[in-house]
């Protein structure tokens, strides 16, 4: 897969390669002065149609706020009674009520729209990829990149096995954007720090998500804080968060992570918003006062 203008095609090549952007060049020059973006959190049901005017509802409140990028969760659309709900509503690329509605709403809102994750076609009939499509202000998909860690969890009664619905994607993605370079990543990937690394520089990261109560409580905050201090960068983690319709508990905490670690907003439960600055000036000054990302030496890993 690479992501441009056009729908991005997934590539064969088992071996993560970085995807960027192919932005025209007034797209790629970042600008200096601070900007707001928002994470939404959600508790998604199996309901598509209620899904997407829920999403609708909280990024109009995000862009009321000020926010020029927003972030959705982790399967925003649908959070199905069954694994295989989401195999049902899957969405051939570039065509669908779930892309559609993203499009359309970013240009409404001429907001950047990183859309959570929705349930693409994949190569067996059986499962979809997990799918966190980009799009600019004007609508347009700028960027696709497919979930590359499954999550896996056999804890007391909890069981999960995301490979049985799930594909795994291939390619690590970076879109440039009038915020700086952006790191594509989703949920479980979070635990994976070799995937930020092979993003090289970012200036942002944005994590859809839906990370278990049972883990969340643990880990979730410790990580998104994490991949934020090592990578000098700022994170936007837009996680589903509360009780589902299908019995399961999401830990939400959505938050934006200042480069520094500090946690600069969240929201605990429930559906909401979570809103932020980034200051391009003060993540520069960090990384000239602490250039960590320069004195690297174990490029291999």
């Amino acid at each position: 897969m690479s992501d441009g203008n056009s729908t991005p095609q997934r590539s064969d090549n088992p071996t993560p390669a970085l995807a960027e952007s192919g932005l025209p060049a007034h797209g790629r020059t970042a600008q200096a002065h601070a900007f707001k973006v928002a994470a939404v959190q959600m508790a998604s049901g199996p309901n598509v149609a209620g899904n997407l005017g829920e999403a609708r509802r909280l990024i109009a409140k995000a862009v009321e706020q000020g926010a020029r990028l927003v972030v959705l969760p982790e399967f925003f659309a649908i959070m199905g009674m069954t694994d295989q709900d989401k195999v049902k509503v899957r969405e051939q690329p570039g065509q669908g009520p779930i892309q559609s509605f993203l499009g359309e709403t970013a240009r409404q809102y001429k907001v950047w729209l990183v859309g959570g994750s929705i349930p693409l076609a994949a190569s067996a009939p059986d499962k979809v990829l997990n799918s966190c499509l980009v799009y600019d202000d004007q609508g347009k998909q700028v960027a696709r990149y497919d979930k590359i860690h499954l999550f896996n969890l056999e804890l007391g009664n909890e069981r999960y096995d995301e490979a049985k619905t799930i594909e795994s994607g291939n390619q690590v993605v970076v879109v440039d954007s009038p915020f700086g370079r952006i790191g594509l990543a989703v949920c479980y990937d979070l635990r994976f720090p070799e995937l930020f690394r092979a993003m090289k520089e970012v200036n942002i990261i944005v994590l859809p998500a839906a990370f278990t109560e049972t883990t969340g409580k643990m880990h979730w905050e410790v990580l998104v804080r994490a991949r934020a201090v090592e990578n000098l960068a700022y994170v936007i983690a837009a996680a589903q968060g509360g009780y589902h319709i299908n019995g399961r508990e999401t830990h939400g905490n959505s938050m934006i992570v200042d480069p520094w670690g500090r946690v600069l907003d969240r929201l605990p439960r429930g559906s909401g918003v979570v809103i932020a600055e980034v200051n391009p000036s003060y993540q520069a000054s960090l990384r000239s006062s602490l250039p960590a990302l320069t004195h690297r030496t174990l490029h291999s890993c």
